[in-house]
């Protein structure tokens, strides 16, 4: 441990500190540009919970942990007496995981950046962790390098690479030791969880950290501001990472590079703190489920609106995928994303890099929700309107104005209402599964 922080202090020492290791001058930091302006990227939760796949990615606490009635009944009924967790592992075998198709897919669903799971709760990594012998992708299961293989593919398609990492690890004997210390002891700390950040960032160079596992422990047992201090510092990525707000006990929503809060976050109001939505398209699960129903699971539209919604309000949509265990994108999820990625190729341009416009969202002929870019606004709206004339009531207009429809190339006939809005002529929309279309006013205020 003090050899850790010896370290640390003379880098610090010979580099200089931009940042200090306390939260008032990391919080101070500016957000690096490329995050805000991505507005949409995916989240892939892929461990050995992809195994049994059954309830949720919390399968290993909801069976030993919580002693779930239906998850000690499944294992009861399907697996012989003394089945352990750890015998999942060698079924966690990867065999159809080409991570060029997956980019391939994630590229067609018009995400700018990825997020992948290098270690969920479980303590399993997938990467070969020198601090994880054994219970790590390389030593088991697929006995592949998962973070890098799809981290190259990811690349080739000039997209941005994340990475999910969880803090604590349920079963953790040296994690257990210092939680029943009151956490006055760091041996997991500094043993597991920082060596495995910083292997993380000096091997794959990821521009972004998404932290998790933190709550059960405040960020001084986590070390967390020295080691964002070098991250943000020193580390290999320094100028380009971006982390979120999960660092300790009560960091959430208050420190950090932006704000995930609570999981699936929606604010009624917009932040005042760049904010980013994580949802999965399995309502139930953040994991793979083989139980799951089409009904559990968000459609089209329903993402559709819920990305509009975040990003007027200021915020970047994170959408989860589960993959199988022997690594396939389930059908229904790739459709889901190849129908996101059509409806950007058309709308793309009232998503990315836009900024919040003055007014959020109103009720006009149908419920509308805005974007803006200097002085071009986009009102997106779900609802196909009854009648061919739109009124947009806050848009102030001027002789210069035009408006558009997105994916046609002519001008829409308008005229002012009052001293603000104005009163459109809509052609025949286009037929679109995502059931969501753009009206563009340029020169508007």
């Amino acid at each position: 441990m003090r050899l850790w922080i010896c370290v640390v202090c003379c880098v610090l020492a010979v580099t200089g500190e931009r940042y200090k290791p306390d939260w008032k001058s990391l919080d101070a930091r500016p957000l690096p540009k490329w995050y805000d302006e991505a507005k949409f990227g995916l989240f892939v939760h892929w461990g050995v919970f992809s195994v049994p796949a059954f309830g949720s990615e919390w399968f290993w606490w909801n069976w030993l942990g919580a002693l779930n009635p239906a998850y000690i009944g499944f294992m009861l009924k399907n697996y012989p007496p003394g089945f352990t967790y750890a015998e999942f592992a060698p079924q966690f075998n990867a065999q159809f995981f080409e991570p060029d198709v997956w980019a391939e897919v994630f590229e067609a669903s018009g995400a700018k950046y990825v997020v992948f799971t290098t270690k969920h709760h479980e303590g399993f990594t997938n990467w070969g962790s020198p601090t994880s012998w054994n219970w790590n992708s390389v030593d088991n299961g697929p006995h592949r390098d998962l973070v890098g293989e799809l981290g190259a593919a990811i690349r080739n398609r000039s997209l941005h690479y994340g990475l999910y990492h969880s803090l604590y690890e349920w079963f953790n004997p040296l994690y257990l030791k210092d939680k029943e210390s009151g956490f006055k002891t760091q041996e997991f700390v500094y043993s597991k969880t920082l060596p495995e950040l910083i292997d993380l960032v000096k091997r794959y160079n990821p521009e972004l950290i998404w932290s998790d596992g933190d709550w059960e422990a405040p960020d001084t047992y986590w070390n967390s501001t020295d080691f964002l201090a070098w991250l943000y510092n020193d580390s290999p990525v320094k100028d380009v990472i971006v982390v979120n707000d999960r660092w300790g006990n009560g960091t959430y929503c208050k420190h950090g590079g932006y704000y995930n809060c609570a999981d699936k976050f929606t604010p009624s109001t917009m932040p005042e703190h760049k904010w980013e939505k994580c949802n999965s398209i399995d309502t139930y699960s953040w994991g793979y489920r083989r139980n799951m129903k089409l009904s559990d699971l968000m459609d089209l539209p329903t993402i559709i609106k819920d990305l509009v919604f975040t990003v007027a309000y200021g915020g970047n949509y994170l959408l989860n995928i589960g993959p199988t265990s022997d690594g396939m994108i389930p059908a229904v999820f790739e459709e889901r994303l190849r129908g996101i990625g059509a409806w950007l190729k058309v709308n793309g341009e009232a998503i990315y890099a836009t900024t919040p416009w003055r007014v959020q969202q109103e009720n006009a002929t149908v419920p509308v929700w805005y974007t803006s870019k200097g002085t071009t606004v986009y009102a997106i709206f779900h609802t196909r309107p009854k009648q061919y004339s739109f009124e947009l009531f806050s848009p102030v207009t001027s002789d210069t104005t035009v408006v558009t429809l997105l994916g046609s190339p002519e001008p829409l006939k308008w005229a002012p209402l009052h001293s603000s809005g104005l009163i459109l002529l809509l052609p025949e929309l286009p037929y679109t599964p995502a059931g969501a279309w753009t009206i563009k006013l340029n020169g508007v205020a």
